[in-house]
């Protein structure tokens, strides 16, 4: 007997007791049943169905949403050997449904939901249910040799991301599902509402959705651009509603809020978001790895020569990443009490005009 030699064939009543209700042609193998037998219990009006290549559905009905979730990560995954199969470790499976075990998932699986069903498992209001999907998106490495079919379509990427578990599944993140999600979709009404969302609902930092927009070449398409500034003003007017709170709840001194800064009869310094006169401080929110790329090296160097003419001049400059102020607010008060409380140990800074912005 060798590796490959199936186990000893059992009645295949065993497999459709309703524990579990999709299998892989390996895994078919692994329990004694032949191609042959598997075609014939999927033949039409059968009790099994062949929901995908290689994938076959131990019931008669319609697949259930969890179900083709499954199928099209178990179709995505590589095909292993009957004792590879059926010596795998235990693998992770999403809670049972009514009425049967969901399917084993092998370990190590190069795949991961993306687009749509993706938004839709990590909770996107605007994002369509499960069961109206007609294909599920499922990411996959670039030199996998496979194609879409049925209910699976394969989107392929040069380096798969850090997956998520959701559900127990493995699902692409916000960013990367967005991405993958608004280059099948034409409507600039459901684009803009997912990336309002993303962005709204603190699913993702709109510098890390158009860095994937931009990896996938959306930035030029006119719907895509609309949406992306829509997401950078949603993104920045969240990053000043935590900047307000961090002032009045770590009692910090109230700044003059977006005003712009020049010298006597001179030149504009520059707008800042907050700025302490007394203190010589100013605060700028870093939103600038929400701009498309080609405008990253000329905004960069202008806030570099801004920065550096500001403190010529004296003015410390804080500046706070959005993401940060989210997630640690305590901290980035912090920051700025310490550059306020610094000042009395400065030399004093030149005088400034102060204008609305």
């Amino acid at each position: 007997m060798t590796h490959d030699t199936p186990l000893s064939p059992r009645p295949l009543h065993h497999l459709a007791d309703g524990r579990r209700r999709l299998m892989t042609a390996a895994q078919l193998r692994a329990h004694g049943i032949s191609a042959a037998e598997a075609n014939e219990q999927c033949r039409p009006g059968g009790p099994w169905q062949q929901l995908l290549p290689n994938v076959v559905l131990l019931h008669a009905g319609p697949p259930t949403s969890e179900e083709r979730l499954h199928a099209v990560l178990l179709y995505a995954a590589r095909e292993r050997t009957p004792a590879a199969a059926s010596a795998a470790p235990a693998p992770v499976s999403v809670p049972r449904q009514p009425g049967g075990e969901q399917p084993s998932l092998p370990a190590g699986l190069e795949a991961m939901i993306t687009g749509l069903a993706a938004l839709t498992l990590h909770g996107f209001s605007a994002a369509p249910p499960l069961p109206s999907l007609a294909a599920i998106d499922v990411l996959v490495p670039r030199l996998r040799r496979l194609r879409s079919t049925g209910c699976a379509r394969i989107v392929r990427t040069a380096a798969l991301p850090t997956a998520e578990r959701v559900a127990a599944l493995p699902v692409a993140p916000v960013a990367r599902a967005l991405a993958d999600a608004v280059a099948e979709l034409t409507d600039p009404g459901v684009v803009h509402r997912l990336l309002t969302e993303a962005v709204r609902a603190g699913h993702c930092e709109p510098a890390a959705v158009v860095r994937e927009l931009n990896r996938a070449r959306l930035l030029g398409r006119p719907h895509v651009v609309d949406a992306v500034d829509s997401l950078v003003a949603e993104g920045r007017a969240l990053a000043e509603q935590h900047l307000y709170r961090m002032v009045h709840e770590h009692a910090l001194p109230e700044p003059v809020w977006n005003v712009d800064l020049r010298l006597p009869g001179g030149p504009r310094l520059g707008g800042v978001d907050a700025f302490w006169p007394e203190h010589a401080v100013a605060l700028e929110l870093d939103t600038r790895g929400a701009h498309r790329r080609s405008e990253d090296d000329a905004v960069r160097a202008e806030h570099a020569r801004r920065r550096e003419h500001l403190e010529r001049l004296g003015i410390t400059v804080v500046r706070l990443v959005p993401r940060r102020l989210r997630e640690s607010l305590e901290h980035q008060a912090a920051v700025v009490r310490t550059a306020l409380m610094a000042a009395g140990d400065r030399e004093p800074a030149a005088y400034v005009v102060v204008l609305p912005r």
